[in-house]
């Protein structure tokens, strides 16, 4: 019997150990969230996660999109374009010159591809057409 599932059978067995499974965490949080772990929404009978089932909340449309000036807009534009650059994973310089060195001899190759059926292409046309 493998590690883990031995430690399954402990966990079930010991009710105050945390859950191992996602099973056993979604019965531990509707026993904690009403005292009898049953379904606390008669209705559906969707018990803990009755919450989750209802509609998000339309947003209000009367509001104006536009919110400050035109310069104010402009630069919290800015400034999250900055955060978000920020957040990029940049390439080193080796990869830099890899990746360019890639796309050369590919572009190389497609060129040499497309120029050899062209030739191939000229050649069929005249010898068929003369």
């Amino acid at each position: 019997m493998s590690e883990d599932s031995s430690r399954r059978r402990r966990v079930s067995d010991d009710d105050d150990a945390r859950p191992v499974t996602a099973a056993g965490r979604r019965r531990r949080a509707g026993a904690a969230g009403n005292g009898t772990g049953g379904s606390d929404d008669t209705a559906t009978g969707r018990g803990a996660t009755a919450g989750k089932a209802t509609a998000t909340p339309t947003r209000d449309r009367d509001r104006t999109p536009s919110e400050g000036s035109v310069f104010a807009r402009l630069r919290r534009f800015l400034r999250e374009v900055v955060a978000e650059l920020r957040k990029v994973h940049w390439p080193t310089r080796r990869q830099i010159v890899v990746y360019t060195f890639v796309v050369l001899v590919f572009v190389a190759f497609m060129v040499a591809l497309v120029a050899a059926l062209d030739w191939a292409f000229a050649k069929a046309v005249f010898a068929l057409f003369g």
